[in-house]
């Protein structure tokens, strides 16, 4: 029998906030243990939150951008459990009454990935396992998240890490996250289970929780599914449950029986008001919403810019951002965006440094120096080399242009290149007979008469011309 995947996301992403969700401590990845918490995070007695403004907007935000419908209405509710990393034994987020939803995400082939909602709820802390103890860390306790719910529409391994990707640049793009999985600042719990083919009904959900990497969440789902295949199979049932990820060993493993909604005893939190929004608060929000990263995409493409390097320039916004200032009166996007992602992105090297795109480089000098070759006063090679330079120095890119300008030979190009044909009659000869690479014989003499200054393509073609004239 074959059995199709069936596959949902509940996908947690913290806030870019300054403060937490329900108090004035900070938000910083990386801080020595318990640095940032104070009493209310840990849910001493006597102690009241107060929710922070901008973490409802920033979700407001993620839920426009993700085609939700905002609630007017929408209550805080605790969900009670006890884990150590819990102090207060409860955690403040949304069931009945969620801020957002429902929505959607659209894949590349069209297809609609549906959000069953969008609810704000406070992070927990994190318990880390030492050689001498188990200890916990509560700086992240009371950080501001969205949990964003999907509807099981996930049918393959390559949709799942779309959906992921897309949730991820729509964050950054929003600019409420910097989503970073190595960060565990986005973070899936993963709901699989497959079904006969032609049937409606669900299978068994199992859960996978805390996936922090795009890999591993592929790795994932394809062990979970054979797994799954091959316990039905064999005649046996599938028991509800949460399983967890080995990275070592690239399977799944049992924790616990997966609980339901009801077994946290949601209630109102009394300490803490209803939300209540004015639709024009909302359609404020919308309308300074920034373009999207489809949206960019499709005005590369219209600009010259192939849908293989647009792609690469939305991956990430600080890179989008350059190149929208870089190609202002531009001649020529398309080379600005080839030096995008052949010298910067070689100089950068790590997807953290492409994220954060912190260069010497300005906009405006790359622009200039696309503009100069645009005008034959440059070559690409030696725009290039230029370009390296100054990343490489920390060196003034328009400086370098103007002094590599300044110095090189004036010349005619055509003049060069019908010289050089004059001198070189075999390399000629050979052409014509149908060997083609007999021209860079006579383009290695243009370049070296120009010392490199020449454009190696439109020396080409200009040899070209000569030699078909004088045939």
């Amino acid at each position: 029998m074959k059995y199709n995947l069936v596959c949902g996301f509940e996908t947690h992403i913290e806030l870019s906030t300054e403060n937490k969700l329900f108090c004035p401590c900070k938000v910083k990845f990386g801080s020595e243990p318990n640095s940032n918490c104070c009493p209310i995070c840990i849910g001493a007695p006597g102690t009241l939150p107060v929710l922070n403004k901008q973490a409802v907007i920033y979700a407001i935000k993620m839920g426009l951008a993700l085609n939700c419908k905002i609630n007017l209405f929408s209550k805080m509710e605790r969900k009670c459990y006890f884990y150590p990393d819990l102090a207060k034994a409860y955690q403040i987020s949304q069931n009945d009454l969620p801020l957002c939803g429902p929505g959607f995400v659209e894949l590349d082939s069209g297809k609609k990935i549906r959000i069953n909602h969008i609810h704000i709820e406070e992070d927990a802390g994190k318990i880390k396992n030492e050689s001498d103890g188990i200890y916990v860390d509560y700086n992240r306790a009371g950080v501001p998240l969205i949990e964003i719910v999907s509807e099981p529409d996930i049918s393959s391994v390559e949709e799942a890490q779309e959906y992921i990707e897309k949730l991820q640049l729509t964050a950054r793009y929003v600019r409420v996250s910097d989503a970073r999985m190595q960060e565990s600042s986005i973070r899936c719990d993963v709901n699989i289970s497959v079904k006969p083919e032609n049937s409606d009904k669900l299978g068994t959900r199992i859960e996978i929780k805390n996936m922090n990497s795009i890999a591993f969440i592929a790795k994932a789902l394809k062990y979970e599914y054979e797994r799954q295949v091959d316990v039905l199979e064999s005649g046996k049932k599938l028991v509800q449950e949460t399983r967890r990820f080995d990275e070592q060993k690239n399977r799944t493993e049992g924790m616990r029986e997966k609980e339901d909604a009801s077994d946290y005893g949601y209630f109102p939190d009394p300490d803490l008001s209803s939300i209540c929004l004015e639709q024009k608060e909302i359609d404020e929000i919308k309308k300074n919403l920034p373009e999207m990263y489809y949206s960019r995409k499709k005005r590369y493409i219209s600009i010259g810019v192939p849908e293989k390097t647009a792609s690469l320039l939305i991956k990430y916004v600080n890179v989008s951002d350059f190149f929208d200032s870089a190609i202002k009166n531009c001649k020529s996007p398309e080379k600005v965006a080839n030096l995008i992602i052949g010298q910067i992105f070689s100089f950068l090297g790590s997807e953290t440094e492409k994220e954060n795109f912190k260069i010497s480089v300005l906009p405006k000098d790359l622009n200039y120096l696309v503009n100069l070759i645009s005008d034959n006063k440059l070559n690409m090679a030696s725009a290039k080399n230029l370009l390296s330079k100054a990343l490489d120095n920390n060196e003034n890119l328009k400086d370098l242009a103007n002094k590599f300008v300044s110095e090189s030979p004036k010349f005619d190009l055509k003049q060069v290149c019908c010289e050089c044909v004059k001198d070189c009659p075999e390399a000629v000869k050979d052409y014509l007979s149908g060997k083609e690479k007999a021209l860079q014989v006579i383009i290695g003499k243009v370049m070296a008469k120009t010392r490199g200054s020449a454009d190696a393509v439109e020396a080409k073609n200009i040899i070209k011309n000569i030699i078909k004239e004088k045939k």
